[in-house]
């Protein structure tokens, strides 16, 4: 007798409301002194030198890890400037 027929429905759109994603603080800008070397698996991370341009550590210089093309005179928008980065080991 042939095939059954198969019931469609109409598609519709959800219409629960979207919570807002709250906003972050802004964080401490900081330049990039210099680009000491590469790290991670595939070299992917830059290990910098980070001189804090604002905030209660204002002029310190700290060790991060960045991760991305970077290049000394950067600015950059840490979040924390509390963690500092363990030097890259030799082998």
């Amino acid at each position: 007798m042939g095939e059954p027929k198969r019931q469609t429905k109409e598609h519709q759109p959800d219409t629960k409301k979207i919570s807002e994603i709250p906003i972050q603080r802004e964080g401490f800008p900081g330049t990039i002194v210099e680009v000491i070397g590469r790290t991670g698996v595939f070299g992917e991370i830059h290990q910098v030198m980070i001189k804090i341009m604002s905030g209660k550590d204002e002029g310190r210089v700290i060790r991060r890890n960045v991760k991305g093309p970077v290049k000394k005179g950067d600015i950059i928008v840490l979040l924390d400037t509390e963690r500092e980065a363990k030097p890259i080991k030799l082998k």
